[in-house]
């Protein structure tokens, strides 16, 4: 799986010629990706296949929370005698293009019965941007400041005229604020 920022990119960012800080920078790659996927809810790489669970079906649609949504593998829920079913492909639509992605069901299909209980509805399905091009240039400047924070100070507490310790840069919190699916579930 390729991450939004390559190493040459990385290196440029850092201005680092050399080769000996090669695995701590890829190590901040994968580190940065993590966080901004964490902040923003989006798979910043296909994810292979992430779950949600549901207790009931929706009034109007299922909403899933990490995005850019690429497919639905399958919804699996319990039915009243307590046996596992997965629905239909046919019995629902798929919308990809909404953030975050939408499930909908098919035009004049139903919701199958399912079992009052926690967890009774299974969603399986892919997220996340298919190439490094589709990650947004906010995320990817983000990732930069947030790699280049951490290469410079490569401890949790930095020394300098006063005792601190280092917190996420304003600037990568700007950047991302403008990219997050939080504020959709109206999570601060």
């Amino acid at each position: 799986m390729a991450e939004p920022i390559s190493q040459a990119e990385a290196k440029l960012h850092l201005k680092v010629d050399g080769n000996d800080d090669n695995d701590l920078i890829d190590s901040l790659i994968v580190a940065a990706r993590q966080v901004c996927e964490a902040n923003t809810w989006r798979g910043l790489v296909p994810n292979g296949a992430a779950v949600e669970k549901f207790d009931s079906w929706p009034a109007t649609c299922f909403r899933l929370k990490d995005a850019p949504l690429i497919s639905v593998t399958s919804i699996a829920y319990i039915d009243a005698n307590g046996d596992s079913q997965t629905m239909s492909s046919d019995d629902y639509d798929v919308d990809t293009t909404t953030e975050p992605g939408q499930i909908t069901l098919a035009y004049g299909a139903t919701w199958p019965s399912a079992r009052s209980q926690h967890h009774a509805i299974t969603i399986t399905y892919v997220s996340g941007y298919e190439a490094a091009t589709d990650v947004p240039d906010a995320i990817k400047a983000a990732m930069k400041l947030l790699i280049g924070t951490w290469y410079d100070n490569r401890e949790s507490v930095v020394v300098g005229q006063r005792l601190s310790a280092m917190t996420m840069p304003h600037a990568v919190e700007l950047l991302l604020s403008t990219q997050t699916l939080r504020n959709f579930y109206g999570i601060q």
